[in-house]
């Protein structure tokens, strides 16, 4: 077993970590807003993504929600925020297209939530808007990929803009400023666990 550090030691090296951070603090000196995409087959993404929207809502932040799937059903995300004075949330999906079986259903609410998405990402009063599983649509082919990143990079220069959703397309990974991908390691669903209120919707 390796011998601790003595506390002189210990201080040293925490002295020159700080250093070094305090080095990279320093230089991140530009002011404006950045594209977030949280990817990935893991659990946590939309999850993330709002609670991102409550640290923005600490601040006093004027944010929007649109989500490109949900709106067939209930969940807990807008319940919560909603009604919140400062969130202007749209759930405007037509479920899962293998529950809705409607290529026409499903191509009229993409194009409705990305018309009211882009109303947004040019609106400067918003500082945060989330894109909530909107890379569903660029994997079925129902929205125009270079428009939206037109879009996003066109948008208001303090704007934060957080897009969800498995396999995000790589140029839109380019176009992103900071990008997660949130890892399947172990889900309850495969063991015949019914998906519950408050964890997965």
């Amino acid at each position: 077993m390796k011998k601790p550090a003595s506390p002189q030691q210990h201080q040293q090296r925490m002295a020159k970590i700080k250093q070094k951070m305090d080095q990279k603090i320093a230089s991140a000196d530009k002011q404006q807003g950045i594209i977030l995409v949280l990817t990935g087959n893991g659990k946590g993404k939309s999850s993330s993504a709002f609670g991102m929207l409550a640290r923005s809502l600490g601040y006093g932040h004027q944010c929007s929600v649109i989500q490109f799937i949900k709106g067939a059903w209930e969940c807990g995300e807008e319940l919560f925020f909603a009604e919140h004075p400062k969130v202007d949330y749209h759930a405007l999906g037509a479920g899962f297209t293998w529950e809705t079986q409607n290529r026409e259903a499903d191509q009229l609410a993409a194009n409705n939530a990305w018309a009211m998405a882009k109303e947004r990402l040019q609106n400067p009063d918003f500082n945060l808007v989330i894109l909530d599983e909107m890379t569903y649509m660029f994997n079925q082919e129902l929205l125009h990929l270079d428009e939206v990143i037109a879009t996003l990079q066109q948008r208001p220069a303090r704007q934060n803009v957080i897009i969800t959703g498995r396999a995000a397309p790589e140029a839109l990974l380019e176009a992103a400023d900071t990008v997660s991908e949130v890892k399947d390691i172990k889900h309850a669903f495969r063991q015949g666990i019914k998906a519950q209120p408050g964890i997965e919707y």
